[in-house]
């Protein structure tokens, strides 16, 4: 590696986890993200889940070969490990190359030994490091779920799009009267409801479990069944097993008026979508009242570099 544009890392890292490091110790967070593409010639992102590391290569055309990328990446390693004092073998390694290659160290294959539980104000979620092109966790949305569980307590609550389910565990723990949780992913469903029961949150009759597209299950819900809603869709999605394809710009307008009628009078719906280039079409929108609540749920470690929409919407009372 240049040695040039090795301390150029060196620095930028350092400073960077100076500074996020101190904010998570003071804010008692134990997953957050460090370091995401800050430099173009280091296209990493770098997180901590507990005393675990993070590492993904977003995908680029680096012109090295297999030997060198190996190279510049175990020197990269070692350059993370040294600043933010870090064991190898604590390392998770997510490579976008055909080949694992000698770095095949990293890449942890077992699902079962793998899996960990780590904390996030004062409740547990299961993460996966190795597995799945996520975590299991969306580090950007921790101030957004503890949100949402400051206004759970006596309501129902819906959680669509659930992933694995981290919104329906805030919920659930803010005291919310009934959680129902829905995905197209039987797989991310099974997890949500690992996280649930890992918080104790374990009657099935309280907290329901829906396996469904959401688009197909929306215009199933009788007219004001929840008092809030969550929903944090793909920006795009295909999937054999939906009707029909989803396109959050070109379909955000039916979703969420669907919502809106699914809500009680006074009912709130949170609308969240990564799409960069996304525009809400307000005026088609039957809410009371839309607040855009991207800037107030942005975390610490996330300032300047979040590129994601969220709203908080009314229905009339």
């Amino acid at each position: 590696m240049d040695a040039a544009k090795q301390q150029m890392f060196i620095n930028r890292l350092s400073k960077v986890y100076k500074h996020i490091g101190k904010l998570a110790r003071k804010q008692q967070v134990t997953c957050y993200r460090v370091y995401d593409h800050d430099l173009p010639e280091f296209p990493l992102c770098i997180e901590f889940y507990g005393d675990n590391l993070y590492i993904a290569e977003y995908k680029r055309n680096h012109g090295m070969t297999d030997e060198a990328h190996d190279d510049w990446m175990e020197a990269c390693i070692e350059t993370i490990c040294s600043i933010l004092s870090v064991q190898k073998e604590n390392v998770f390694l997510k490579l976008r190359q055909r080949k694992p290659g000698r770095l095949g160290q990293y890449q942890k294959v077992d699902a079962q030994q793998h899996e960990f539980a780590v904390s996030e104000n004062g409740l547990q979620f299961i993460v996966n490091l190795s597995d799945y092109l996520d975590t299991g966790l969306f580090l950007d949305h921790r101030l957004t779920r503890q949100m949402v569980r400051e206004q759970c307590a006596g309501k129902k609550v819906l959680n669509l799009f659930a992933y694995t389910g981290s919104f329906s565990v805030y919920a659930a723990a803010g005291g919310a009267s009934y959680v129902e949780t829905v995905d197209l992913s039987k797989t991310y469903l099974a997890w949500a409801e690992r996280n649930l029961q890992l918080n104790g949150f374990t009657d099935e009759h309280k907290y329901k479990i829906v396996h469904a597209d959401v688009l197909q299950y929306l215009q199933s819900i009788p007219a004001q069944s929840f008092d809030l809603i969550v929903m944090d869709p793909p920006t795009f999605s295909n999937s054999k097993r939906m009707e029909d394809f989803l396109d959050i710009q070109r379909d955000h307008v039916r979703l969420i008026n669907q919502c809106l009628q699914a809500l009680t009078p006074g009912g709130v719906l949170y609308f969240s979508t990564n799409f960069r280039r996304f525009q809400l079409a307000a005026d088609e929108l039957q809410a009371a009242y839309i607040k855009d609540i991207t800037r107030a749920t942005t975390p610490f470690d996330f300032e300047g570099k979040l590129f994601r929409w969220c709203y908080k919407l009314h229905k009339a009372e």
